[in-house]
C-alpha cells in the first residue's frame, strides 16, 4: 500500500526533522523551499557542512514527534501487524 503524502505533512509531523538528524550524520540533508504562505514549494536533497540542530529545535522535533506517534499509535501498529 502506498499513501501519496504532501512536503507540507511531513514537515509538520517532524518526520522531516528526524530524517535531516539522521542524514547530517552523512552531511547531506533535505531542504525545503516555502512559499510566501508558509507551504513547501519544492525540496530537494543536498550535501551540508553542518551537523545536527540546535536545542530549541532538538526539543521542538522530539516533542511534535512524540505527539505525531501519540496522535497515529493505533495505525502504525495495525500497519505494522499486516
Amino acid at each position: 500500500m502506498v499513501t501519496r503524502k504532501s512536503w507540507d505533512e511531513f514537515r509538520n509531523s517532524k518526520l522531516l526533522w528526524l530524517a535531516n538528524r539522521t542524514l547530517h550524520l552523512f552531511g547531506w540533508a533535505i531542504c525545503v523551499v516555502m512559499n510566501e504562505d508558509g507551504r513547501v514549494k519544492e525540496a530537494y536533497p543536498a550535501r551540508v557542512k553542518f551537523r545536527g540542530f540546535d536545542e530549541k529545535s532538538e526539543s521542538e522535533g522530539f516533542a511534535g514527534l512524540s505527539e505525531y506517534v501519540e496522535n497515529n499509535a493505533t495505525v502504525l501498529r495495525e500497519e505494522a501487524e499486516l
